[in-house]
């Protein structure tokens, strides 16, 4: 059985990675990020998630997470974010992005006719403090890396600003 990319244990804590198909760039203005600020606050409060890190970049979304049934919560939440990412598309008459999802739907994929994020989303389980800062790190400066911002702490749409006792837009979990 393959186990390369599945929660082996759910008491633990992971880093995951959701993808927009073909990469395209749906985070560009803030109503979209807000639908995925407004549902990991939903998924904190009401499913029991952890968020002890995050980055929304313009394509895909970096977490550090862990939940009581972390697959199925982030399963909802996807879900949840593609229905709002479609919705307001249609609203603000995005026909191009519309197109785009429509296209690169999966042809298996009868329930939909767009597919806004890739299948999955990679889970790796954190095995060591070590291996937690890392992945904090690397959340934390992707911002900087792909050159929308010049500091860290610059970009609201990641938990790098809770970490450095900033004004934040999401409340983070603590780990202890």
């Amino acid at each position: 059985m393959r186990t390369r990319y599945k929660i082996i244990d759910a008491n633990q804590v992971y880093f995951i990675t959701c993808t927009i198909v073909e990469w395209l760039p749906v985070f560009t203005r803030k109503p979209y990020f807000d639908i995925l600020i407004n549902s990991l606050n939903f998924c904190r409060q009401r499913k029991g998630l952890n968020v002890f890190a995050y980055a929304i970049l313009d394509n895909h979304v970096h977490l550090v997470v862990s939940g009581d049934n972390l697959a199925n919560t982030i399963k909802d939440f996807k879900r949840h974010t593609a229905r709002e990412i479609i919705k307001l598309a249609q609203n603000e008459e995005k026909t191009w992005l519309l197109n785009q999802f429509r296209f690169f739907r999966k042809k298996y994929k009868t329930d939909s006719e767009y597919q806004v994020w890739h299948e999955g989303f990679h889970p790796k389980q954190i095995i060591s403090e070590d291996m937690l800062r890392q992945k904090i790190e690397y959340i934390h400066h992707n911002p900087v890396r792909i050159g929308v911002v010049d500091k860290m702490e610059d970009w609201i749409y990641s938990s790098a600003r809770n970490y450095l006792g900033l004004q934040t837009i999401m409340e983070i979990d603590v780990l202890e």
